[in-house]
């Protein structure tokens, strides 16, 4: 039996350009071979540098292309939080910002998402409360797992909040392109005038994931703090994978590129939810308008720790159990990927997962 993966939020093969990839690896090599080749500085290839600071309006020198995103998220967090440091993330957040958080030592605070994204009046409280975090790390499009949108009024509400008590957000929003439904909302980036917000992004979702190409965008003097300690990392990030991914958006084939995946993995979200209506009629979900995720909560019969482990030994799909993307609980709910399922296979991934539960259900 193949297995069907809801479980990594990675594109499939049939919807990454690799002609397209090819032929802007050629035109990188022969139109800057010298700068590609050699090692580069830890800003990041300049030219892609300057494209994606004219994308997100801010200056060349506020921007540092990286490794991947999760490279990036890491620079900032080892410039940012210190042993005890307070850090707000939201509730569900992504499992490898709980893990590196703890393992910085931060004092890690979980806020509710709801549809609409974080929970202010919550976050409000923390603050009135005495809470003074140094960091709160937001996916606000399509988060990971919950698949919602942080709405445009509590983006200029959570800036006002930082603004206020002095501390920074971390805009990380690597599924912001992949759009299917519903109009483009105001980076955070774009409504900070206090220095207050840091956005992150990567090419890896709207390309391909081998390029390993992420950035950070946000105040000069952090920037250049983190390119100085990337400096001393690594000397330089990969000039021939920036410089391809330079070529690829400036000819303009990001922009077909995003319009393919963001068509397919929309019409992969409607047949995951249409399955699991028809399949599992008892779990509960928000569909997203764009990205890779679907949060799913299961009745209080569905262990989803011993669920994870008999779908992927015993029916061939496998899942992400939810306790991964909390502090406490999630013991019913699951992150189900729909990325790198193949549309054909969708249903019968779902019907698979139907018939894991209640295995799980009747062994209980």
């Amino acid at each position: 039996m193949q297995l069907i993966s809801f479980a990594r939020g990675a594109p499939s093969l049939d919807i990454i350009d690799v002609e397209g990839l090819k032929a802007a690896a050629a035109r990188a090599f022969e139109a800057d071979p010298a700068g590609i080749t050699a090692y580069g500085t830890s800003v990041g290839y300049l030219p892609l540098r300057s494209w994606i600071a004219a994308k997100h309006e801010v200056e060349p020198d506020q921007v540092i292309v990286t490794n991947g995103s999760l490279q990036a998220d890491a620079l900032l967090f080892e410039h940012l939080v210190k042993p005890g440091d307070a850090v707000v993330v939201e509730k569900p957040t992504y499992d490898r910002t709980l893990l590196n958080l703890r393992n910085l030592g931060a004092q890690v605070h979980q806020v509710t998402v709801h549809e609409d994204g974080l929970d202010i009046e919550e976050l409000r409280a923390l603050l009135e409360g005495g809470l003074r975090p140094r960091l709160a790390h937001i996916i606000p499009n399509f988060q990971n797992p919950a698949g919602v949108t942080l709405s445009a009024d509590k983006r200029r509400a959570l800036v006002g909040l930082a603004e206020q008590y002095g501390f920074t957000i971390f805009e990380d929003d690597p599924y912001a392109d992949i759009r299917w439904r519903g109009e483009q909302l105001p980076t955070m980036l774009s409504l900070d005038t206090a220095g207050v917000v840091v956005h992150a992004s990567s090419f890896t979702k709207t390309i391909a994931p081998g390029l390993r190409v992420g950035y950070l965008a946000g105040p000069r003097e952090t920037i250049g703090a983190i390119a100085k300690r990337a400096t001393n990392l690594y000397i330089s990030p990969s000039m021939v994978a920036e410089a391809i991914t330079h070529q690829f958006c400036v000819s303009g084939d990001i922009a077909r590129s995003i319009a393919t995946v963001s068509a397919t993995l929309g019409e992969r979200s409607r047949l995951l939810a249409d399955g699991l209506r028809k399949h599992v009629p008892d779990a509960q979900f928000v569909e997203p308008d764009g990205g890779y995720f679907l949060w799913v909560e299961l009745p209080d019969d569905v262990d989803t720790t011993e669920l994870e482990a008999v779908a992927a030994r015993d029916f061939g799909v496998a899942v992400v159990k939810g306790s991964d993307f909390l502090l406490e609980g999630g013991r019913h709910a699951v992150r189900l990927a729909f990325s790198a399922v193949l549309t054909e296979q969708v249903d019968e991934g779902v019907e698979r997962l139907a018939a894991a539960i209640e295995a799980v259900r009747k062994g209980a």
